[in-house]
């Protein structure tokens, strides 16, 4: 079997789609390699959403363009939005693109390498062969053959390699929805991955209870939009009475968050499923969430059970109604904030994430002064802050002057990115002095193991915890004498908050990787808490 080398760009569903795909290809005897020039099948899992992720996939094709022309024998795929969006036309475009294939047709990918691998190419005239595309009828044909959707079987069969997702802590992404019903202005995903198509609760649950009887420690349920899950029972089987995917209901449906019927799975009794039915899964998290739609129904089962953690991520992507209502949101800001005091009122130690594009078309200064006013108005954890850029395939490129000059954008990002640090800051303040359970995920590096006397944390210490980056950044240290060195951990709290910390003696720091241990919170900033292990008697 060939070897293969597939890269991943973009969201959270994109490290999922790859992840089923890796163990669909190894289940049928193909290799991977880290190692572009030692694969001869190159498989690109694209994105459309942001422009720098769709840029690097373009620079890949080109590196495989000049591969081939030197006379490699190499099969190139393209995965994903891109492929969807584009669709034929990026064969034409890139003749050193071998295959397409869409987000929603990812089960059709292994007879598509071998349709390219034993067809010869130069005799090799149609598309059919070499394209699964769901086309611009995906939403109406989604509606259609749900019942009869094959991909579902790419979810059931994945296999989960502890070893391999160990420096991931042992966490695994469950999709829960695929699609998207929204249509904000400024984004493909309608598109590109069709409808709102609904999983069934009993193959999530059993998903969620086999991958924590392989080892996983935490369980991130995936959807763009999760709290609109719901399934109705009985409305989508196959000719063996067996439950399948299920196309949701439109937006209306959520305007009144309370359903009664006991025969409909709401997200809220989803969550309670997998929490009550996986008792052996330590961590359950979500995200997307939707801010007007998010019913005090899931806040009352994530306060009453302690294993979902309270972390929401909820973009609020802009503080001026005027531009949510050209993003076409669904909602004001004054809803927004409603939303937010109700987690908070119900969940006091819950952290809030949210997105911000700046520079969306027609954006005043005014617009953006309401946008900072937001910021500081929500105790956000973080935010993905963006410059808006214009996206082939959205409405808001046909319907919208990109009127925004660049230079505006530069600054409103950097300046938002200042008002995100003073309030993550303050966010980041609040647990000091508190123990938290923290899930390690890495070894960031070593310290020199001194403290300066009076409790301040070394300058190397400081630059980890206010780095510009997400996640703590591995430092690179003078060299210190052996006895003196400590191995650095880092990883996230229930809150999603990070936390870096010394290893404890004893231990080889690795294995620690995929655990949960106490942590006392010492010292914050804007991006990254710091603290000591806390260490209990046998």
């Amino acid at each position: 079997m060939k070897t293969v080398y597939l890269e991943t760009f973009g969201c959270q569903m994109n490290e999922l789609d790859s992840e089923l795909v890796r163990g669909q290809l190894e289940t049928l005897g193909y290799r991977f390699s880290p190692d572009p020039a030692k694969a001869e099948i190159l498989l690109y899992n694209t994105c459309s959403v942001r422009e720098h992720a769709e840029n690097k996939a373009y620079s890949r094709l080109g590196l495989a363009g000049v591969r081939k022309r030197d006379g490699e024998d190499l099969i190139v795929g393209v995965l994903g939005c891109m492929a969807e969006r584009d669709g034929i036309d990026m064969l034409r475009r890139f003749p050193q693109v071998d295959l397409l294939c869409g987000p929603g047709e990812l089960d059709k990918l292994p007879s598509l390498i071998v349709n390219v691998d034993q067809t010869d190419r130069a005799q090799r005239a149609s598309i059919e062969d070499r394209a699964a595309l769901a086309g611009n009828t995906s939403r109406r044909s989604a509606a259609l053959t749900a019942a009869t959707d094959d991909l579902e079987s790419l979810d059931l069969s994945r296999a989960f390699d502890p070893d391999r997702t160990a420096g991931r802590a042992r966490s695994a992404y469950v999709r829960i929805t695929r699609g998207c019903n929204k249509f904000c202005t400024y984004c493909v995903v309608p598109y590109t991955r069709g409808a709102e198509v609904h999983r069934p609760p009993v193959d999530i649950v059993e998903e969620c209870r086999r991958l924590a009887h392989a080892g996983v420690v935490e369980v991130t349920l995936l959807g763009q939009t999760v709290n609109h899950y719901r399934y109705t029972h009985g409305e989508a089987t196959d000719a063996e009475g067996r439950e399948r995917p299920q196309v949701g209901p439109g937006l209306a449906a959520f305007r009144n968050t309370v359903v009664e019927d006991v025969n409909v799975t709401t997200f809220a009794r989803l969550l309670a499923r997998i929490h009550d039915e996986v008792p052996e899964l330590p961590r359950i998290r979500f995200l997307t969430s939707y801010p007007r739609d998010f019913g005090d129904d899931v806040l009352e089962v994530m306060a009453a059970r302690p294993r979902i953690c309270r972390y929401l991520h909820v973009p609020a992507q802009s503080g001026s109604n005027r531009i949510l209502k050209l993003m076409n949101r669904g909602y004001t800001v004054e809803e927004y904030l409603e939303f937010v005091d109700r987690v908070l009122d119900r969940l006091p130690d819950a952290c809030i994430a949210g997105d911000i594009i700046v520079g969306f078309p027609g954006e005043t200064d005014e617009d953006f002064a309401l946008t900072k006013a937001l910021l500081r108005r929500v105790p956000f954890k973080n935010n993905y802050i963006f410059k808006y850029s214009p996206r082939p395939g959205t409405t808001a490129i046909d319907r919208f002057v990109d009127d925004v000059a660049e230079d505006v954008k530069k600054a409103r990002n950097n300046e938002l990115l200042a008002v995100q640090a003073e309030v993550g800051a303050e966010t980041h303040a609040q647990w000091v002095g508190r123990t938290v359970p923290v899930l390690i995920e890495r070894v960031t590096g070593q310290t020199s193991g001194a403290k300066a006397t009076n409790g301040e944390f070394s300058d190397v210490d400081r630059r980890v915890q206010l780095g510009v980056g997400l996640r703590p950044t591995p430092v690179v240290l003078p060299e210190a004498p052996a006895e003196a060195s400590l191995v650095q951990l880092s990883g996230r709290t229930p809150g999603d908050l990070i936390v870096a910390f010394d290893a404890p003696s004893g231990p080889e720091p690795s294995s620690l990787l995929g655990t949960i241990v106490e942590v006392e919170i010492q010292e914050s900033g804007p991006l990254i808490l710091h603290g000591r292990m806390v260490q209990h008697a046998d």
